[in-house]
C-alpha cells in the first residue's frame, strides 16, 4: 500500500500567502512583504543617485547643531541658490548661540536682510536666547525632535531635520520637496496639501527610513534633492529619476508625472 501523501501547508496558508522576509524579521503577509521589498530597492536606488549627483553644499559639510538649524530656517521657502549668498555671511556675524543670543534684534535683521519672511529671523533669535538663558556651560541644542520642538517657531520638519542633519539621529523629516516625492511614489492618491494625507505621508517617511542614524542622513537628504531638481512641483524629469521603474505616477509615454 502506497504511503499516503502530507498535506500540503498551503491549505493552512492566509488568503493571499504568505512569505518570509528577512527586512520584516519573520513571516509576514506577502502584500506586506512586497511593500518592504519595494522600500528597500526606493532606498538602494535614491542612495546610489545621491551619491554621484547630490550637490555640494556647505551645511552637508557640518555637523554643528547651530549651523543646520540656520540653514535650515535660511531654506523654508527660499530657493538654495539665494541663501548661499546670506549663510556664511550670517555665521561669520554671528557664530555661536551665544553670539547670537546676545545680538539686538535690529542686529539679526540686519543681517537677514533681503531673505525675507523676518519671522524665521525672530524665531531663530528667540531659540539662542532660550538655550542661553541658564548661562555657564555652551549652550547646544536638544538632540530629539521631541524637545526641539518645544523651542520657539520650531515645528516637525525643522526638528526632524536638526535631529537627522546634526545628530545623525534616526528621524523623518516632510517638506514640501519631501511631500511630493513620498507620495508621487508610494500613495498617489494622497494629497500633501489635506491634512489627514499629510499624516499618513509622514508615516510612510517614518515607514521607509534606513535602520541606522547614519544611512538617514543621506536618505533624507536625498528624499528632499531629488524633489528640489527631478520630482519638481511644475517641471518633472521623469527620464532623470532614479526611482522611476517603480513609480505608479510615471507617465511613460512622455516622461511626465500623472498628477
Amino acid at each position: 500500500m502506497a504511503a499516503k501523501r502530507p498535506k500540503s501547508s498551503r491549505r493552512n496558508a492566509p488568503a493571499g500567502g504568505s512569505r518570509r522576509s528577512p527586512a520584516a524579521g519573520g513571516l509576514v503577509p506577502r502584500d506586506k512583504a512586497r511593500a518592504v521589498l519595494r522600500a528597500a530597492g526606493f532606498r538602494r536606488s535614491l542612495a546610489a543617485w545621491f551619491r554621484r549627483a547630490g550637490r555640494d553644499l556647505p551645511w552637508r559639510r557640518s555637523r554643528d547643531p547651530y549651523a543646520i538649524l540656520v540653514s535650515e530656517a535660511m531654506l523654508q521657502q527660499t530657493q538654495v541658490s539665494r541663501v548661499l549668498e546670506f549663510y556664511s555671511r550670517f555665521l561669520d556675524e554671528f557664530p555661536t548661540l551665544e553670539a547670537l543670543a546676545a545680538a539686538r534684534p535690529n542686529q539679526v535683521r540686519e543681517q537677514w536682510e533681503g531673505l525675507g519672511y523676518y519671522a524665521r529671523a525672530r524665531n531663530l533669535h528667540s531659540v539662542a536666547k532660550h538655550v542661553t538663558r541658564d548661562g555657564g556651560a555652551p549652550a547646544m541644542l536638544p538632540s530629539h525632535p521631541d524637545a526641539l520642538r518645544k523651542l520657539p517657531g520650531i515645528g516637525p520638519y525643522t526638528a526632524g531635520a536638526v535631529a537627522s542633519f546634526a545628530f545623525e539621529r534616526r528621524a523623518a523629516l516632510v517638506d514640501t520637496n519631501v511631500a511630493r516625492v513620498i507620495a508621487r511614489f508610494f500613495a498617489p492618491r494622497l494629497n500633501p496639501k489635506r491634512g489627514r494625507d499629510l499624516k499618513k505621508i509622514w508615516a510612510i517617511a517614518e515607514a521607509i527610513l534606513p535602520r541606522s542614524g547614519k544611512a538617514g542622513w543621506a536618505h533624507n537628504q536625498a528624499l528632499m534633492e531629488l524633489g528640489a531638481l527631478i520630482c519638481t512641483a511644475r517641471v518633472t524629469r521623469c527620464g532623470e529619476c532614479p526611482v522611476r521603474a517603480g513609480c505608479p505616477s510615471l507617465d511613460t509615454t512622455k516622461y511626465r508625472v500623472r498628477g
